[in-house]
């Protein structure tokens, strides 16, 4: 057996040097977890039994219910090609405004976001659907890539939201109140992001021409194309409204959208051969996600055990940083992980530790949260790795793009989010108005 102290400083070195290494990060907290629970116990039964307790309470959670749901929600919607409708009906309500393409990938992104809770689906998405379209009508190309790449990043903010869920879940907070907690700073900063483009274009219209000489006016979307993209709206609506409401707790407002994904789907034409696809491939992206929180838990486990965070709070208070500058360094080290690993991944490690720091320092457990994702969001975005930047990088269907173009472009939205996080900062009611009343 080894000192706590000693432990944690094995287990930190280990930590980092795996993740750098480029170990899976729901293999390495696996590894930290159980190698340190038995350094600091010195018997394997004791080990394996807190492990494999900790990981079965987490799985067998009616919470988790809501994570596979929304995420197949999102696969229906996806195949039947609503987001390409949604789109459509935005571009075209939108023609009098300069750079309307971009807007409408800005709102586009916006709304499919909330309905997929992923902003790496939202980016590869309307990659596809967006890029193609704003390059036709003669767009500079950092211009457009950074409106999809930037407001990708809603996904995580705009509920119903994985990572919301996951953070609720980590702090055992209620998911619920973290959805409506996103609702008005997704709002602020989805308008913001609007307004960029507006007054970008009608400064530059080198930079968003608004339409192509000798093009026909865009055509009206048809009736089924405007139940499809409209039906969107309504999924959203039905959500937060019955989470609002009181009507639905967060694992049955995902199972009513899941259901209305299957009615507007099915109206779209999507059939029994393409649903049973959705579902296979929903499981694709909801079983790595469920391994990581079942790995998170033994982590969890472990930082209780050793006493870790309570050392780790210790050490940071003892540096004199004060509140302030103990949130300035979530912000740092949030930003530095969002250009090497995934958000779920950033939360699992992260949170854990710096929750009882900003509970101690006074913050409001659902404005934090908003808080958290913003930053953990904008380091999607921060150079060099910004996940979000080499998923769009994948996803646009033109080899020639560079990632520097795409960083560029990006900077703007990157600028915005982070004054996003000090309206959420200095304003903690902006994310907690719409809780006091559920």
């Amino acid at each position: 057996m080894l000192e706590a102290p000693v432990v944690l400083l094995i287990m930190f070195i280990a930590l980092i040097t795996l993740i750098v290494l480029g170990f899976h990060i729901f293999v390495v907290l696996g590894m930290v977890s159980l190698v340190g629970t038995y350094l600091l116990f010195g018997d394997l039964g004791i080990t394996l039994e807190l492990a494999s307790s900790s990981a079965y309470a987490v799985l067998r959670n009616a919470v988790f219910a809501a994570i596979p749901l929304f995420v197949l929600m999102g696969e229906f919607m996806s195949r039947a090609g609503m987001a390409t409708d949604l789109y459509k009906i935005a571009n075209y309500f939108l023609v009098k405004l300069p750079g309307r393409l971009a807007i409408a990938t800005v709102l586009g992104n916006a709304v499919f976001a909330a309905v997929t809770g992923v902003s790496v689906a939202s980016a590869m998405t309307f990659s596809r659907i967006a890029y193609p379209e704003m390059m036709k009508f003669g767009y500079n190309r950092s211009f457009a890539l950074g409106s999809i790449a930037g407001s990708a990043s809603l996904g995580m903010l705009i509920p119903p939201s994985v990572l919301l869920i996951v953070w609720g879940i980590i702090i055992e907070k209620s998911i619920g109140k973290l959805f409506l907690a996103g609702f008005i700073p997704g709002l602020i900063l989805a308008l913001l992001m609007g307004i960029y483009v507006s007054v970008r274009a009608g400064m530059k219209p080198e930079l968003a021409p608004s339409k192509i000489e000798g093009e026909p006016e865009e055509t009206v979307p048809t009736a089924r194309e405007m139940i499809s993209g409209f039906g969107v709206i309504v999924l959203i609506l039905l959500v937060l409204g019955g989470l609002f409401a009181g009507f639905f707790t967060p694992m049955e407002s995902a199972a009513v959208g899941c259901g209305g994904a299957i009615i507007f789907s099915y109206i779209k034409g999507l059939r029994w051969a393409e649903y049973r696809t959705a579902v296979v491939d929903s499981g694709k992206t909801i079983a790595p996600i469920l391994v990581l929180l079942m790995t998170a838990a033994m982590y969890a486990k472990f930082l209780a055990l050793g006493s870790v965070v309570d050392m780790i709070q210790d050490i940071i208070t003892g540096m004199g940083l004060g509140p302030f500058g103990i949130t300035v360094l979530m912000i740092l080290i949030w930003l530095a992980l969002g250009t090497l690993i995934d958000s779920i991944s950033i939360i699992l490690l992260t949170v854990p530790i710096f929750w009882p720091l900003a509970e101690a320092g006074g913050w409001n457990v659902n404005a934090f949260a908003i808080f958290g994702i913003l930053a953990i969001e904008a380091g999607l975005l921060t150079p060099p790795l910004g996940l979000l930047v080499y998923t769009v990088k994948g996803a646009v269907p033109d080899s020639s793009v560079t990632l520097t173009e795409i960083f560029a472009g990006s900077i703007p939205y990157w600028m915005l989010m982070l004054v996003v996080m000090i309206i959420v900062w200095a304003f903690p009611i902006t994310a907690t108005f719409l809780t006091t009343f559920s």
